[in-house]
């Protein structure tokens, strides 16, 4: 896939649950959940240990029916090192152009962090196709998504931070085009005492009330008008 078509898939699923865990084990078995509940898209965060290693492993494991980032990747070598193991898209806290033009030099796309109107449009002028506005729920969450697409309609953001559950449904119907989930979807308490399907059932409905919100929105709306 092409950086295009990557964006489109990351849009179309709706969520890139945000791993974080204390093992690379953990982390697999968070992964492992996650998918079970009919997500197909994964960031692997660099902090967990061994996280280029563990990106390998998951690509091997899963293919192509799954959609496997890098996140938190914080300098120019870690792009490099995260998609020779396999990664196909980087996701990144901060707003940084070399980490823009090592992703894009080696085909794959990076989500940037941004935060204010300007950072985000310089994320775009840079040639990004989705910004992860991080942290979102700090400034008003829902509402802000919906103030920033005001003046900048064709933006594609990626609220992360605080995103869950309860917010997941208002996110979407603001208009974001996909949800970055943490800790309310990769609950690694749940998977290190041995209740994966509270996560897999997490994910299943994340994507139901993303699906729901959307399908909402489209009614709404209704068919164009000729």
């Amino acid at each position: 896939m092409n950086r295009a078509e990557i964006c489109r898939r990351i849009e179309r699923v709706g969520i890139a649950p945000v791993i974080r865990a204390r093992t690379p084990e953990i982390a697999l078995r968070t992964i492992d959940a996650i998918i079970a509940g009919g997500i197909s898209v994964i960031e692997v965060t660099m902090t967990v240990p061994k996280a280029v290693a563990l990106v390998r492993e998951v690509c091997k494991r899963y293919g192509d029916s799954l959609l496997v980032g890098a996140g938190t990747v914080l300098d120019r070598a870690s792009v490099a090192a995260c998609i020779d193991a396999g990664a196909e898209f980087i996701v990144s806290p901060k707003l940084d152009f070399e980490i823009i033009r090592a992703s894009h030099h080696m085909g794959m796309p990076a989500i940037p962090g941004a935060l204010t109107p300007t950072e985000i449009i310089s994320a775009f002028d840079a040639g990004v196709e989705i910004v992860k506005v991080f942290p979102c729920s700090a400034v008003g969450g829902p509402s802000y998504i919906k103030a920033i697409l005001g003046p900048m309609p064709w933006a594609k953001l990626l609220p992360t931070g605080g995103v869950g559950l309860a917010s997941a449904g208002d996110y979407i119907r603001a208009g974001a085009a996909a949800l970055g989930v943490g800790t309310d979807l990769a609950d690694t308490n749940a998977i290190e005492g041995g209740d994966a399907k509270i996560v897999t059932r997490r994910a299943a409905e994340l994507l139901a009330i993303v699906n729901e919100a959307r399908a909402g929105m489209s009614e709404t709306t209704g068919p164009a008008k000729t």
